[in-house]
């Protein structure tokens, strides 16, 4: 709508967010704004990462978070997939927000990355902002200088931004208030209002839900929780299960909780993957074979033994019957 400043804000989306001081309201009527034209809300990687959204990936130290979390930047970038589940539908300019690792380690996994990508992004597609590039360190983006910073070295066509992660780069008050978060939050509210999405990585407290104020998740579309499965020994790797705490607008298996493992095949790295109950039937089936009784399962898996029941009666044992010793 011409003169709208609203309407004028869209079309010239993404752009830089400058920090405001004094930010001036515009308030539209219902009619004005039924009549404004937007355009229809894509995907950065199907079927969970819009465009315009904020998104947040969290898991306990050493599950892989920050591998997954660049797996999906260089997917974006790329206009690749990951998991053979997840799907950009076109290549995007990703900026990706380091906040700890060392510039070798980052190095070699990102080289390990686009080796087994099943597409390359072009040069200018994946920007990295990585601590051991800059002596003063990463910007503190819970402060306006620091954010301030990040948006001046931003692309202008930025499509993702990921910051890994929020303990390393927000800093400042305590992590479990919430009123530490809301310099945060309105930094990401202003970059969605440019035409941006945000992910987020985070780790996850000792009850395993994300680490400090639950008020993170209220603006975001996504919420991802990384999690070990069960029985699982270091010497399997990268494996663990997804599950999503939070999907707005996404539903049915699109949702449905997986397991993903990274192997080695043929000199390359690929993932594989499978639904989170098939896993638990085949563990519920080594269990059985191994001479447990389903309420034994139940405890070992820790889960109901009406689930380990199910399992059961869908592999053709009698719950009741079956491994019994």
């Amino acid at each position: 709508m011409t003169g709208n400043p609203i309407a004028t804000a869209i079309e010239r989306a993404p752009e830089a967010c400058p920090v405001e001081t004094e930010p001036t309201l515009h308030p539209v009527s219902l009619g004005d704004f039924l009549s404004m034209q937007f355009p229809p809300r894509e995907n950065l990687l199907s079927p969970w990462l819009p465009r315009q959204g904020l998104a947040m990936l969290f898991a306990p130290r050493g599950v892989g978070k920050t591998f997954v979390a660049l797996h999906v930047a260089y997917a974006v970038a790329s206009g690749g997939s990951l998991f053979g589940r997840w799907h950009a539908p076109a290549p995007a300019t990703v900026v990706y927000l380091d906040g700890e690792m060392p510039a070798a380690a980052m190095q070699e996994r990102l080289a390990g990355i686009v080796a087994a990508s099943d597409a390359e992004a072009s040069p200018g597609a994946f920007h990295l902002l990585t601590p051991d590039l800059h002596r003063d360190g990463m910007p503190n983006l819970a402060s306006q200088e620091g954010q301030a910073a990040v948006d001046a070295a931003l692309p202008d066509d930025t499509s993702l931004i990921v910051v890994d992660n929020l303990s390393t780069l927000a800093h400042g008050g305590k992590e479990n208030e919430a009123e530490s978060w809301l310099p945060v939050q309105t930094w990401a509210l202003r970059h969605r209002a440019a035409g941006r999405s945000v992910l987020f990585v985070h780790h996850a407290g000792k009850g395993g839900a994300q680490r400090g104020t639950s008020r993170r998740e209220d603006v975001l579309d996504t919420v991802i929780n990384l999690r070990r499965p069960a029985e699982y020994t270091p010497d399997q790797g990268a494996a663990f299960e997804i599950h999503f705490e939070k999907a707005r607008g996404i539903h049915g298996e699109d949702v449905e909780p997986f397991e993903a493992r990274l192997e080695l095949r043929a000199g390359r790295l690929e993932w594989t993957c499978r639904s989170v109950e098939d896993s638990t039937r085949q563990r519920v089936l080594a269990l059985h074979e191994d001479g447990l009784r389903p309420v034994e399962i139940a405890t070992e898996l820790e889960c109901n033994r009406s689930t380990v029941s199910r399992h059961l009666r869908a592999l053709g044992v009698t719950p009741n019957k079956g491994g019994a010793r």
